[in-house]
């Protein structure tokens, strides 16, 4: 297994599988991974596209089930929760980014943090208090009216990590979030959620193509038709 430094897990797999299809049109997604990772560190797993980052992701969130092997979260087997338990722990405890960043045209850009806040059972008040305060962190606040199709990619990618940590949860799970960005966009962005590990003691996950921003990770997986790489 390869082990973090730190002894707190937030998640662990072992030996865990995932295959989609049978027979001829059986797919290898993923084949015997095993993995630790813990609070306080940015996780940055690092394979080309169809190399099974996102699937690894799915997996790790609960929104898919292994085909073999063992995958802990938060110190229990994810298969002993129940799916209400599942989707408290995505609402309340986890953050999400995607490389499309999945925000909601109809609502505004602080509606779009602030529901996050609402899932997670506070107020509509609180969660627009705490929502502007978010984007205030971002240097975003004078987009809190806008609507998500005005903004520009590197805005939208500020909105996406506001949003992705607005329950102050302890994993974020991001899936090539610099995809879609420049250089120097995608740097800023790693370097905020860098800052929210090391400042927050959280745990981050980041699954990337790009070998520029290793540099921001504590550790580096490399992954490659669904297998981790020694």
């Amino acid at each position: 297994m390869i082990k973090s430094e730190d002894s707190t897990s937030v998640v662990r797999l072992s030996n865990v599988s995932k295959i989609f299809g049978a027979n001829e049109n059986k797919t290898v997604a993923l084949q015997n991974v095993s993995l630790d990772a813990s609070s306080g560190e940015l996780l940055l797993v690092l394979g080309p596209s169809g190399s099974g980052k996102t699937t690894l992701l799915t997996l790790i969130a609960g929104l898919l089930k292994s085909t073999s092997g063992t995958i802990s979260l938060f110190g229990k087997n994810i298969e002993s929760y129940s799916a209400k338990e599942l989707q408290q722990i995505r609402a309340k405890r986890i953050g999400f980014i995607f490389q499309t960043f999945l925000l909601i045209d109809s609502l505004t850009v602080q509606e779009n943090v602030g529901v996050v806040l609402r899932f997670a059972g506070e107020t509509k008040k609180e969660a627009n208090r705490q929502a502007l305060l978010l984007l205030e962190q971002f240097h975003v606040e004078h987009l809190a009216k806008k609507f998500p199709r005005t903004l520009s990619q590197g805005e939208k990618q500020r909105v996406a990590v506001a949003r992705a940590i607005a329950n102050e949860g302890d994993l974020i799970i991001a899936d090539e979030p610099t995809g879609c960005l420049e250089s120097r966009q995608g740097f800023e962005i790693i370097q905020l959620l860098k800052s929210y590990s090391r400042d927050q003691n959280r745990c981050v996950i980041v699954a990337s193509h790009d070998l520029r921003i290793g540099e921001f990770a504590k550790r580096i997986l490399r992954i490659e038709d669904g297998m981790l790489l020694s």
